[in-house]
This record gives C-alpha cells, sequence and structure tokens, in this order.
C-alpha cells in the first residue's frame, strides 16, 4: 500500500457536484480516502475562465501508479471531462500528485507532479490534511512549501 496524494478541480457546470461525485468514485478505489475542504481558486496555466473549486485527498493505493492513472482518467470521464485543448475548462480535474516516494517520468506519467510546488490551488489544500507529506525530489515536506508559497506571495 503506498501513500498517494491526488489533487481535485472543477471548473465547469456544478462545480461541487462533480467534485462531490470524484469523491465518491475515489472513495470506491481509496477506502481510507482524506478529503480537504474545497477553496476556491482563479484558473492558473488555463484558459480565461470560471474560477474553480479545488481540494485534495490523500490515502492508501494497493497498486502502481500507472493503474491509478488510469482509474483518474476514467473517473473525469464519467464526469463528463472533455479535452479539446490544452487549459481549456473542466468539470473535473484529478491530478496524481505524489505516489509515495516515487519517482516516475515516462511519457504518460511524471510524479511528483511537475508543477504542484508553486500551486496554491494544490499546496494549500493538501497542507491541510498531509502537512508532513514529503516530496521525494526536493525532500520537503507539503507544509513546508505551503509556507515558503504563502511568503512569496
Amino acid at each position: 500500500m503506498v501513500l498517494v496524494a491526488i489533487a481535485l478541480g472543477a471548473n465547469l457546470g456544478d462545480r461541487v457536484a462533480h467534485l462531490a461525485s470524484g469523491v465518491t468514485a475515489l472513495q470506491l478505489l481509496i477506502p481510507d480516502l482524506v478529503v480537504s475542504p474545497f477553496i476556491e481558486t482563479e484558473p492558473v496555466d488555463a484558459e480565461p475562465g470560471p474560477w474553480f473549486l479545488n481540494g485534495a485527498a490523500t490515502g492508501h493505493w494497493d497498486g502502481d501508479a500507472p493503474a491509478l492513472l488510469t482509474h483518474l482518467l476514467s473517473i473525469e470521464r464519467r464526469a463528463g471531462r472533455e479535452r479539446p485543448r490544452a487549459g481549456a475548462p473542466r468539470t473535473l480535474d484529478l491530478d496524481l500528485i505524489l505516489f509515495g516516494d516515487a519517482i516516475i517520468d515516462s511519457p504518460f506519467l511524471t510524479v511528483p507532479h511537475p508543477r504542484f510546488r508553486n500551486r496554491r490551488f494544490v499546496l494549500e489544500p493538501l497542507s491541510q490534511i498531509a502537512p508532513e507529506m514529503r516530496d521525494p525530489v526536493t525532500g520537503l515536506m507539503v507544509g513546508e512549501m505551503w509556507q515558503r508559497l504563502k511568503e512569496t506571495r
């Protein structure tokens, strides 16, 4: 069993309902899922559009990272996620942020997520539920990264 961190986001339609359905689907995969409160954030690295509701979830996964990614993409599709272009608005976005202490760099999956260290919409909710999770690349804990990011704003 590997402790994983997943970022959740939605900025189309009923954002709360989309996130709730994503959480319900994740709970079937990760029974010990812990979910952060949701925060509202403006789009970052995305087209201008509706603001996002973002959150984070952690729990233990009994499988490999590519299998978890496959499940995350399936959950997104069931929620109506379309990918017409990079940065397009979305009904549900589930990003695999951390997969234990694994460092994966493949054409289909990069873990830790390459941009999570500088994203308020990931670090703020993740620090509320897993401040001691460690980034295997930098060695920093999530809570430390969030503190540093807040100090630079």
